[in-house]
């Protein structure tokens, strides 16, 4: 494998680890697929909104920070201590739900699914482009860590959205055989160890490069 090849591969792994350690998170829209996956309604048409609406934010993240970054080379200082910073941020509170874990720390399919295919298509759409969080994990958290690899950034942002798309596909076709391990607050606590490692290492190498 050339140096090229492995550079690129690395880029891509550490958007999809990145990505993904952002993505799996109890949250409404999260607990909208699996309940819709469960009762299988609109699976399609969900899944694609979410990992779609995350390809192009996180598209967004990577061009507007980069071109942002290329206009001010001052920037590219700044914008590395704000999303190691942020990166850190979130290990800790995930590390912090994984000593005090929450009571309603899991995701349940309890509930009836979206009535019909319009309603779930609207109610994915409003889920998703009308929450803040999910500027700040693709456009901001994304395109600043994406920055730091350089002309390597697209690399980053597609293993990034494949890890959407993963994820979002998994929760959704698999959410029958899922719900019962999500539904477990166990289970949470060994996913939020993983997250807690994974962002607070890449925010401390983010830290390291400025």
């Amino acid at each position: 494998m050339t140096d090229s090849t492995s550079g690129i591969v690395t880029a891509l792994l550490a958007g999809f680890g990145t990505g993904l350690a952002l993505i799996v998170a109890i949250g409404a829209q999260n607990a909208f697929v699996l309940r819709q996956g469960a009762h299988r309604h609109a699976v399609f048409a969900v899944v694609a909104i979410c990992a779609m609406s995350d390809a192009a934010l996180i598209a967004l993240g990577v061009t507007g920070v980069g071109a942002f970054v290329t206009a001010w080379p001052t920037a590219l200082t700044v914008v590395g201590l704000a999303g190691g910073a942020f990166l850190i941020t979130y290990g800790v509170l995930a590390a912090r739900r994984v000593l005090r874990p929450s009571p309603d720390a899991a995701l349940t399919a309890t509930g009836k699914a979206t009535g019909s295919a319009r309603a779930a298509v609207l109610t994915c759409l409003a889920m998703t482009w009308l929450n803040p969080h999910v500027y700040l994990d693709t456009v901001l958290l994304l395109g600043s860590v994406a920055t730091d690899h350089g002309s390597l950034r697209w690399a980053f942002g597609v293993g990034a959205m494949l890890a959407s798309l993963t994820w979002f596909t998994t929760l959704g076709y698999g959410a029958r055989l899922l719900s019962g391990l999500l539904a477990k607050p166990g289970a949470w606590r060994v996913l939020d160890g993983v997250v807690a490692v994974t962002m607070v290492a890449m925010g401390g190498l983010l830290l390291a490069g400025v």
